[in-house]
């Protein structure tokens, strides 16, 4: 669990960060809808489905430093992520910041507690510039009370999901730190991208966090990663060869042109896992 010193904060609310236009808005639908088909909530569910579960549903665009929910809030809506990055965290009796986890595009949150009916247990801040799409709780569970299969869809997609984090913990667990730091830094690349120049969505300790990693066994893990094109300036982060780091990431021990990785790279991986 990571543990970082608690800044202010004030709950600004829903802040949009500007006007959008028609065409702004029809393009945002588009992301809309290729997003929330590939998130494990709704993972397999026809698309007739997903429109009748998403149409109560709205998009908002919040500024870095918004509070969504504070610990104890009632419940009352969850959100899906169609850019930017949220963490969710709670405060320790010290006044230090405890974090529960880092989601970005694709991934849902906050789900779990409007079915408990308890309040939220945890808060949740914007920690990039994001654009969510929020579901009102109490229409999204009259829809699963008037639809018992529904309802079962979504609880095998919920299982599956603890599933799939079970799993990813094992791998976080078993995968040396500089490949999960790698395939982190891929996943921020522009597809088919051969080189990139990415900004760290957030501070690098959350990262450090959410990677299941020591802040310091981050910054080594990116200082062996020049060997492979990596350079990182603050938060500004040159990705040479996308590609090699892509292949690094998994496993394969060709790089970019063909060589093989150096020893030393080797070496700090057994050294360093």
């Amino acid at each position: 669990m990571n543990l970082i010193p608690a800044i202010p904060r004030v709950c600004v609310g829903m802040l949009p960060i500007q006007d959008t236009g028609p065409e702004d808005a029809a393009m945002k639908s588009a992301i809309c809808r290729e997003t929330i088909g590939n998130v494990p909530l709704f993972s397999g569910l026809p698309e007739e489905t997903i429109d009748l579960l998403t149409n109560d549903a709205f998009e908002r665009h919040y500024k870095r430093g918004t509070l969504l929910f504070s610990q104890g809030e009632p419940a009352d809506r969850f959100y899906v992520v169609l850019d930017g990055w949220v963490k969710l965290f709670r405060d320790s009796r010290e006044g230090n910041e405890c974090l529960v986890g880092l989601f970005t595009r694709g991934e849902s949150f906050a789900e779990g507690a409007m079915f408990d009916q308890l309040g939220f247990p945890v808060n949740a801040e914007i920690t990039d510039n994001a654009h969510l799409l929020v579901f009102p709780a109490d229409r999204f569970l009259n829809k699963l009370r008037e639809n018992h299969e529904l309802a079962l869809n979504l609880l095998a997609n919920v299982s599956r999901m603890m599933r799939h984090f079970i799993q990813q913990l094992d791998q976080l667990t078993n995968q040396p730190t500089y490949r999960r730091v790698a395939a982190f830094l891929v996943s921020l690349c522009p597809r088919n991208a051969e080189s990139a120049d990415v900004a760290l969505p957030c501070d690098k300790m959350l990262i450090a966090g959410r990677l299941s990693m020591k802040p310091e066994s981050f910054s080594r893990a990116m200082a062996r990663l020049r060997e492979l094109g990596v350079r990182c300036e603050g938060n500004c982060v040159h990705i040479g060869d996308v590609a090699a780091l892509r292949r690094f990431a998994i496993g394969s021990a060709p790089s970019g042109n063909g060589h093989p990785r150096s020893a030393q790279l080797v070496r700090a991986e057994a050294l360093h896992p």
